[in-house]
C-alpha cells in the first residue's frame, strides 16, 4: 500500500455523501452512448434506498451485519448517473493493464485474509509505527495466530483483519508484525470500524488501506458467491491516482495534480450493456455483483486486480474467466465531489 501522508480532523456525516453532483434524487437524461445500465439515452438517478439503522439486506459476517443498507458498500448503483470525465478515467486506468484480474483465490496466500474472533477475545497492544496520528489507538482483539496477507514472511501490505461477532467491531491493522516476547502486535497503522455505523474517518486520515476505505466489507468472500450473490461493491486497485479522494473515501496516496487519474473512492460499474451470458459460475456472480454495486478504488496497486479473501474453495480456473473482462467494459459512475 502506498500512503500519501495528509493531515485533517474534519468528521464527515454520512449525509455529506449523498449531496453528489448527480442529486441524492434527482432523476436527469443519462447521454453516456449506451454504457449505463439504465441504457444509452435514458434516465438515471443517484437516489438511494435503505437506512442507517436498517440491516434487512446488509451482507452479513458470522451474524454480524457489514454497515446498514444505506451504507455506500451496499448502495445498488445500476442506475446512477455517468461521471462526465469516465473515459479519461478509464483510458488512464487502461495505461497500466487493460483487463480484469481476481487478485485472489484458492491458495492461502494469494488475497487478504481475516479472521472471526468471540465478543470476549482478549486485547492485546498494539504499536503503531508509521501513521500513529492518523490510527486509532489500541488495544485491539487480536489473536496470536491471526492470518497476515501474505503468509508471516510477506514482505507486502501484510494487513491483518479481525472482526469481533460479540460486538459487531471490525479492527484492521496495515504492516502488521507479531512481536515476539509476548501476544502483542507493531503496524504501520490501524482503523476500528463499527459495523452498525454508517460513521466514516476524519477526513485526511488513512486507515489500513490508502484510501482510508475498510478492507473487509470489499472483499469478495467465498460464502456469499457460495450463496449465490455478493451484495456490496468490491475493493479494487489502480496503478496511479491523483491526490484527491471521494467519500467514502478519506485519504489520498498520490502528489498528482493530474485530473484524469482516478481519485480514492472512484466508484466504477460493469456496464449494462457488457454481455455476461457466456461467463459461468463463480465469475458469474462477481461480475453480476459489479453490474449492481461496482467496484471503489481503494489503494495504488496493480490496475484492474479486484481483491478477495483466499479461501481453498475458489475455483481458480473458473476466476480466471474474469481475465477476458476488459477495462473498457467498466464506467465510472458520480458519487461525489473530489476532496480536499
Amino acid at each position: 500500500m502506498t500512503k500519501q501522508k495528509d493531515l485533517g480532523c474534519v468528521s464527515i456525516a454520512l449525509s455529506a455523501l449523498l449531496l453528489i453532483s448527480c442529486g441524492s434524487s434527482v432523476t436527469t437524461s443519462n447521454n453516456n452512448g449506451g454504457g449505463g445500465n439504465g441504457g444509452g439515452a435514458g434516465s438515471c438517478s443517484n437516489a438511494t434506498t435503505g437506512g442507517s439503522t436498517d440491516f434487512s439486506t446488509s451482507p452479513v459476517i458470522s451474524g454480524c451485519p457489514v454497515f446498514p443498507t444505506d451504507n455506500p458498500w451496499n448502495t445498488d448503483i445500476s442506475n446512477f448517473c455517468v461521471d462526465p470525465n469516465s473515459s479519461a478515467y478509464i483510458n488512464s486506468i487502461n495505461q497500466d493493464k487493460q483487463f480484469l484480474h481476481a487478485d485472489f483465490g484458492s491458495n492461502p496466500d494469494y488475497g487478504i485474509p481475516y479472521v472471526v474472533v468471540p465478543g470476549n477475545q482478549q486485547f492485546v497492544p498494539v504499536l503503531f509505527t508509521e501513521f500513529p496520528e492518523e490510527s486509532d489507538p489500541g488495544p485491539y482483539p487480536v489473536p496470536p495466530d491471526a492470518p497476515i496477507e501474505g503468509g508471516s514472511n510477506s514482505t507486502g501490505d501484510r494487513h491483518v483483519l479481525t472482526l469481533d461477532s460479540g460486538n459487531c467491531m471490525l479492527y484492521e491493522l496495515y504492516h502488521a508484525f507479531k512481536d515476539s516476547g509476548d501476544n502483542g502486535w507493531s503496524a504501520g497503522s490501524g482503523a476500528v470500524f463499527d459495523l452498525h455505523s454508517d460513521a466514516l474517518r476524519h477526513d485526511g486520515w488513512t486507515s489500513a488501506d490508502a484510501a482510508g476505505l475498510p478492507i473487509l466489507p470489499g472483499l469478495a468472500r467465498y460464502d456469499e458467491v457460495a450463496a449465490g450473490a455478493i451484495k456490496h461493491a468490491l475493493r479494487f486497485t489502480v496503478a496511479s491516482t491523483q491526490r484527491g479522494y471521494i467519500h467514502p473515501a478519506t485519504h489520498f496516496a498520490s502528489p498528482s495534480s493530474d485530473l484524469s487519474l482516478p481519485p480514492m473512492g472512484l466508484r466504477l460499474r460493469l456496464k449494462g450493456s457488457f454481455d455476461i451470458s457466456g461467463y459461468t459460475g463463480q465469475s458469474k456472480i462477481i461480475l453480476t455483483a459489479l453490474k449492481k454495486y461496482g467496484m471503489i478504488v481503494a489503494d495504488n496497486g496493480s490496475s484492474w486486480y479486484i481483491t478477495g479473501a483466499p479461501d481453498s474453495r475458489w475455483d481458480d480456473t473458473d476466476l480466471d474467466q474474469l481475465k477476458t473482462v476488459p477495462g473498457s467494459a467498466f464506467e465510472v459512475v458520480q458519487t461525489g465531489t473530489i476532496l480536499p
